[in-house]
């Protein structure tokens, strides 16, 4: 059928160069057959683009638009039907270019408002070139026919006037108006296709552009006097040099597809080296398409994650964006939100997908992992929290309750022993006295033991307060350099429960002589150190203190980092991440 096709074209070129050099008086030769090369170019781009995907329709309207051009010149005929029948239908040819632009490249308009303007562009270039058959009669030539008038069968009117004013507004509507409403269109569809559709668009878009300034041009001059023939050729050559550039940026887009194939052949290696996190980047790169997210499946949850475990919602599948979803062994596996002009070329978005499937299979098993990671995480997170809100309730019921019950035993002690004065038997009076000094000792006990559960001056002063107040206690000097800045809650009580841990186990193990005590921010990262001039050899294996610090810290996403060389003394280093 191809076959048949292109020698129907190639015969239909010949009679069209015919044609035009028997019937046109001025020297067309050149001409001519550059206008017949123009639309043989839409037949081989035509043809190689139907057979290279024959569900698409930009191969038949290429064709099309080959014929429609070809048969346009039939016009310059002399014969009464091939001049009635190719001057009604002859501009059809322009029309069917315009709709071909905007078709690129799936070759379906699907705007409607270039729907609407194809439709009023078909009505356009048969209507006018009707009427003006209806009106003419055959007693002066047209315009831009240069071998004197014709005879046509439409003609029913006396107005020959009439014919050529038709021509003029015909001149305006088409390569005026409506030409200059076409690039308003395509600078439009430019601008609103994704970055990889852009630039396939681009050359197409060029050459659209560049064949409707010349129909404005064309448009214009009609009002004028007739301009010099260098001016003149040179605006027929820009036309036909941007007619014949639309097929081969046609062709240019195809292969693009194939070097993306090419591409995507070279995915499989690439992804046999590559991480998770980097599967991403590696498709879009062989897919040209920069935008493209991937979205894993997670069968547990039932939801579309990244590759970090953190849930997705896949966008809307429409022009804006495009999701194409993949499975593995009939179940899902992930999704790829991409440019919708990949759907053009489901050869190499297919290729993408069957090269990346088992290096997806791997991240969706790595994203669900980090996504158990993550709920870890925060459980931990939950129970230091839950941790700290019931240590702040034991600490204000001790403060609250118990202590203040102490204290006014203690009180009562000393109002008895005042008011039995110097008559109170001994005994009673040495009761007494040691039960005030018994209660004010368990007193001093129970504050040290409800600050070691929630020093309360850490929710009302502050860290800096805190942690000024651990050095004041420390049983060796402290130098300290701390910062008056106010933290989330849960971060100060982690910062400084790493300072109370590690000045605990400076008077119980270091042997020290002094100490330093630092807290700073860095990088939203609150950094708490202690170090001392100890003997070293601290290890968190050796006891729970050190432990448990350190799942504290790291439930909050920080770490912890202990130096501690025999003999060296020892730091120990908190990093908390605070978020600012």
């Amino acid at each position: 059928m191809r076959v048949g096709i292109l020698a129907g074209g190639l015969a239909l070129g010949i009679v069209a160069y015919r044609t035009q050099v028997d019937n046109v008086l001025v020297e067309t030769n050149a001409r001519a057959l550059a206008q017949v090369v123009s639309g043989w170019a839409f037949l081989v781009a035509g043809l190689v683009a139907w057979s290279r995907r024959p569900s698409n329709r930009m191969g038949p309207l290429m064709v099309a638009c080959c014929f429609a051009l070809l048969a346009r010149q039939l016009r310059y005929a002399h014969d009464e039907a091939t001049f009635t029948t190719f001057f009604v239908f002859g501009e059809i040819g322009y029309a069917l270019v315009a709709q071909t632009v905007l078709a690129y490249p799936s070759g379906i308009v699907r705007d409607r408002l270039e729907v609407l303007f194809v439709r009023v562009s078909y009505t356009v270039v048969i209507a006018f070139p009707v009427a003006i058959l209806l009106f003419y009669d055959g007693t002066r030539p047209l315009r831009n026919f240069y071998a004197g008038p014709r005879k046509d069968y439409l003609g029913v009117f006396n107005g020959g006037q009439v014919a050529l004013t038709l021509q003029d507004v015909y001149a305006v509507t088409a390569y005026g108006v409506l030409a200059s409403i076409f690039i308003v269109l395509i600078v439009r569809k430019l601008a609103r296709a994704a970055p990889r559709s852009r630039r396939i668009m681009a050359p197409l878009i060029l050459a659209a552009v560049l064949a409707a300034m010349r129909a404005v041009f064309d448009s214009v001059l009609t009002f004028s006097s007739r301009p010099p023939a260098i001016v003149a050729d040179n605006l027929f050559w820009w036309q036909i040099a941007a007619l014949t550039a639309l097929p081969i940026a046609l062709l240019i887009g195809l292969l693009r597809a194939r070097l993306a194939q090419g591409s995507v052949g070279d995915l499989v290696v690439r992804l046999e080296r590559a991480p998770a996190n980097e599967i991403r980047d590696e498709l879009a790169e062989a897919l040209g398409d920069p935008t493209l997210d991937v979205a894993l499946w997670l069968p547990d949850r039932r939801e579309f994650v990244d590759e970090k475990g953190r849930p997705v919602a896949l966008p809307e599948d429409g022009p804006e964006r495009a999701v194409t979803k993949l499975e593995h062994e009939g179940e899902p596996l992930a999704a790829l939100v991409h440019d919708p002009g990949l759907r053009e070329e489901p050869e190499v978005l297919a290729g993408a997908t069957a090269a990346a499937r088992l290096a997806l299979e791997n991240a969706r098993l790595q994203a669900e992992l980090l996504a158990q990671l993550a709920k870890v995480k925060e459980s931990r997170s939950r129970l230091v929290a839950a941790a700290d809100e019931e240590r702040r309730r034991i600490e204000r019921n001790l403060h609250d309750g118990l202590q203040q019950r102490l204290v006014a035993i203690a009180l009562d002690a000393r109002s008895a022993q005042r008011r039995l004065g110097r008559d109170a038997d001994p005994e009673v009076a040495r009761v007494l006295d040691g039960l005030a000094d018994e209660t004010q000792i368990a007193v001093r006990e129970l504050r040290e033991l409800a600050h070691g559960i929630h020093p309360a001056i850490l929710t009302e002063g502050g860290l800096a307060a805190a942690l000024a107040s651990l050095a004041s206690r420390a049983p060796v000097p402290v130098r300290l350099h701390t910062i008056n800045e106010r933290f989330a809650a849960e971060i100060e009580a982690a910062a400084y429960f790493v300072a109370a841990e590690a000045l605990t186990n400076v008077a119980k193990h270091a042997q020290a002589n002094g100490a330093t005590l630092s807290a700073r921010h860095e990088n939203s990262t609150l950094m708490v150190e202690v170090g001392d001039d100890g003997v070293g050899g601290a290890s968190p294996d050796r006891g729970s203190g050190l432990r448990g610090l350190i799942d504290r810290v790291e439930a909050h996403g920080g770490r912890v980092r202990i130096e501690s060389e025999p003999g060296e003394g020892t730091r120990v280093i908190g990093e908390i991440p605070c978020g600012s």
